[in-house]
């Protein structure tokens, strides 16, 4: 039923400017219009929703992730960007902050201006 629907992302932020300073500035995504005051950017054919609420907490598990070709090209460049990659006990993650899974995989986890926890992956 919903397997050839356009997938539609939301994301919660308590401070529409600095998100979008995040979304569009640092992340370089592009925009797509605002909707009911929040940001949506067009993302791989998706959307990404940016929506305002009174409050946000730091999310402890990924609510947003990429697919990306090169994830230390991206943790680099997040990394340039003032963007400080996340490190959990019992990883081991490279200086650049990228974990490799057994199976090949690779993760780099950032937070948003919300502390949401976001990440750049390619399967392995």
């Amino acid at each position: 039923m919903l397997t050839s629907a356009r997938l539609q992302t939301l994301v919660r932020t308590s401070d529409v400017a600095r998100a979008g300073a995040f979304y569009g500035g640092v992340l370089g995504l592009t925009p797509a219009g605002t909707s009911h005051g929040a940001l949506v950017y067009a993302v791989g054919g998706g959307e990404l929703r940016v929506s305002p609420v009174p409050e946000t907490r730091p999310s402890e598990h990924t609510v947003l992730g990429f697919a990306v070709e090169d994830v230390g090209a991206v943790a680099e460049a997040l990394a340039a960007k003032g963007v400080v990659a996340e490190r959990f006990e019992g990883f081991a993650h490279d200086p650049r902050g990228v974990w490799t899974a057994p199976d090949g995989t690779q993760v780099v986890w950032f937070r948003d201006p919300d502390g949401n926890l976001l990440s750049a992956v390619r399967y392995g």
